[in-house]
């Protein structure tokens, strides 16, 4: 695929749609790079949480961001994340850290950064990439996009699964679902870069479908 014409792929969605697995399931298949977006606001929101800085607060943020310097490397092919410089990747599925980056991700001037990041990544070679606002702002002139949906009830079940298999069993159900519908206003109210269906994305519920084949109907676009 990196031999032939650069393609870019758009899946935007709300949180526990299931975007990283399918993003990164497709990017296998179609042999191009997965880039997690999600991980650089992560990363972000990691930065701003060891500086004790609310990661609301333009105004704090601004210290430090001409200064953050976030990159990715593949390993084994997987995503390796950097925050200046250091390998923070498995830093960045703590709670704290994705409430921080979801709160970051709001601020026009981080958002800014990142798509100039994201965007420079696309000119270079082919890709995936998975976010709230990816068909709309980061790559409106993407090759094919997608809107992954799933009910809000299904996504919070997802979650709490994901949860437990990971040994967090304290987790609590109705407060991941409250935690998410709070996430889920956030994202679609912002004023700048709101989560949003583009226009011309192909809309895909997996409430009721499996990934393999939410992957393979998004294959189907793509592989003619």
């Amino acid at each position: 695929m990196q031999n032939k014409k650069l393609i870019s792929v758009a899946i935007d969605g709300p949180a526990g749609a299931g975007k990283t697995t399918v993003a990164e399931a497709v990017s296998s298949k179609l042999d191009i790079l997965y880039l997690n977006t999600g991980a650089m606001y992560r990363a972000a929101g990691l930065h701003a949480l060891r500086l004790n800085i609310d990661p609301l607060n333009e105004e704090d943020v601004l210290t430090f961001l001409h200064s953050l310097n976030i990159d990715v490397k593949y390993v084994n092919k997987r995503q390796r994340t950097l925050l200046n410089g250091e390998d923070v990747t498995d830093l960045l599925s703590n709670e704290a850290v994705s409430e921080a980056a979801s709160k970051i991700s709001s601020l026009p001037s981080v958002r800014i950064k990142m798509v100039a990041i994201q965007q420079h990544l696309a000119t270079k070679q082919s890709l995936i990439i998975d976010g709230r606002d990816i068909g709309t702002v980061v790559l409106p002139k993407a090759s094919y996009k997608f809107y992954l949906d799933a009910k809000l009830e299904e996504r919070a079940k997802r979650r709490y699964k994901e949860y437990l298999q990971k040994g967090k069993l304290n987790a609590d159900y109705e407060q991941i679902l409250a935690d998410m519908k709070e996430r889920d206003f956030r994202d679609t109210t912002r004023e700048f870069s709101p989560l949003k269906q583009a226009d011309d994305a192909i809309y895909i519920d997996s409430t009721v479908i499996s990934i393999q084949e939410v992957v393979k109907k998004i294959l189907s676009f793509i592989i003619k």
